[in-house]
């Protein structure tokens, strides 16, 4: 059995230097990847609504540190109820290395959301000449591309301070950050376990995958502890906070939430105490001379208050409940589905896909992301593959001059057996990841236009 002392080891790849006496490792983990580059990016990423003008409507950024803050509340409760005696100083190190993963789960997603790790596996797989060449699974790592992966990339490589070791994280903290322990070749979407159903890393970081493992105690193919508490955290956001920005935007109103969850949630109690609190808000609210519009979005941000305190408390419990099972490897599935605000994740979460993911205005959208990612992964293969040759022509020099400096310096510099071709790909798959969704359309019209140029 993995013990909390390995499992939240707060050594590092490449050994500090300068250890701050004001911050634990953990906490200095947490301020890396605030002050990174790939954070400010999520501001202007899709959570479910690409392009989305209304202010208050959530972005991956702050998607990103609503999870983190309630890993981070998730963890100092833990801590309180005394399940880390061997770690070192938990009250501090176990909230921040979890919202530290919390804060960083989706740094490697591109942009237009889901939608955008989608177009790029199509576009690989529209593309197998670009493939020709790679063996022993190395396409797969493009055709079942997974942001979670690139995540892992993105802290250990491609973010750099100063050399080739990322924003050098401690080993607790990026075993927690594997939400999948698997490569692209061993995964496999009916699997039994949660943790095998998608990528985790890429080829191009095993051996880093392998060294976290072994220092944090884990077996090849398990999941991190604390994966399970990020993990259960973005499905609470995600189920929530999606139902709240669609009242929001007005794709529903609350009396259609409420007329859904009614039928949905007969007998389960957590449900029924969320419901009754928040219609007996609604009722009061009739006498403030609000609009129907700003009752329902009222109404709704008590619905969320009510919604987190409840499932934040079953997480909480369910891990404790569950901790030996999960330090043992025989915990399978989601913590959030085994805990007793499952019924009541589980109805919202099929709200979302019914009436919120599938609205037109969404989709319509998505789809304007979808052949973007696709027109502009186009050029830029084009221009990559130019650079083989003595001569390059202009254009193509161009759009191979707009790629992120630093993920050529690490295409350059990388340091592998991994033939060319391969690293290759992964220069144009960092490049689409890296990229904002407004961002990627003025690339886009600027190459458009300047293609026109070239040929005319």
């Amino acid at each position: 059995m993995a013990s909390w002392e390995t499992l939240l080891s707060l050594e590092r790849r490449r050994v500090s230097k300068s250890p701050d006496p004001n911050r634990t490792e953990g906490e200095r983990d947490y301020d890396r990847i605030l002050f990174s580059t790939p954070v400010r990016r999520l501001a202007d990423k899709t959570q479910v609504f690409p392009l989305e003008r209304h202010d208050s409507v959530r972005t991956r950024l702050t998607h990103s540190l609503e999870v983190s803050n309630l890993c981070r509340s998730v963890g100092t409760a833990l801590v309180a109820r005394g399940l880390f005696p061997a770690a070192s100083a938990p009250d501090r190190n176990v909230p921040a290395i979890l919202a530290a993963v919390g804060l960083a789960h989706d740094l490697g997603n591109p942009p237009f959301g889901h939608q955008g790790e989608e177009a790029i596996r199509r576009w690989f797989a529209a593309n197998p000449t670009a493939l020709a060449g790679l063996s022993g699974g190395q396409d797969l790592d493009f055709l079942a591309f997974e942001g979670n992966a690139q995540s892992l990339r993105l802290v250990t490589r491609l973010q750099l301070i100063s050399d080739s070791y990322g924003l050098n994280l401690t080993y607790g903290t990026l075993g927690a950050l594997m939400k999948y322990s698997v490569p692209s070749s061993k995964a496999n979407k009916k699997s039994p376990k949660a943790a095998h159903r998608k990528p985790g890393y890429f080829l191009s970081e095993r051996e880093i995958v392998e060294e976290v493992l072994a220092k944090v105690g884990l077996e090849p193919g398990t999941r991190h502890p604390f994966a399970y508490i990020v993990e259960a955290c973005d499905d609470l956001a995600y189920s929530v906070m999606d139902v709240e920005d669609g009242v929001k935007k007005g794709l529903v109103s609350f009396p259609d939430v409420l007329d859904d969850l009614e039928s949905s949630g007969s007998g389960d109690p957590i449900m029924a105490r969320v419901l009754e609190k928040t219609k007996k808000k609604y009722s009061e609210f009739r006498g403030e001379h609000l609009s129907s519009g700003e009752r329902s979005d009222i109404t709704m941000q008590k619905f969320r208050v009510y919604a987190i305190q409840e499932m934040v408390h079953a997480v909480i419990g369910a891990f404790q409940l569950h901790q030996e099972e999960i330090l043992n490897n025989r915990f399978d599935g989601g913590l959030l589905e085994h805990s007793e605000a499952g019924p009541l994740h589980s109805a919202l979460d099929s709200f979302n896909r019914a009436r919120i993911y599938k609205h037109r205005t969404v989709l319509e959208v998505e789809l304007i992301g979808h052949r973007t990612i696709d027109d502009v992964m186009g050029f830029l293969w084009g221009a990559i593959v130019a650079q083989r040759g003595e001569q390059r022509p202009p254009f193509e020099s161009y759009v191979y001059s707009r790629i992120s400096e630093n993920y050529r310096r690490v295409f350059r510099q990388a340091e592998t057996t991994l033939p060319e071709l391969y690293r290759e790909l992964q220069l144009l798959s960092d490049m689409i990841a890296g990229t904002t969704d407004r961002w990627l359309l003025g690339f886009h019209q600027d190459l458009v236009r300047e293609s026109r140029g070239a040929l005319s």
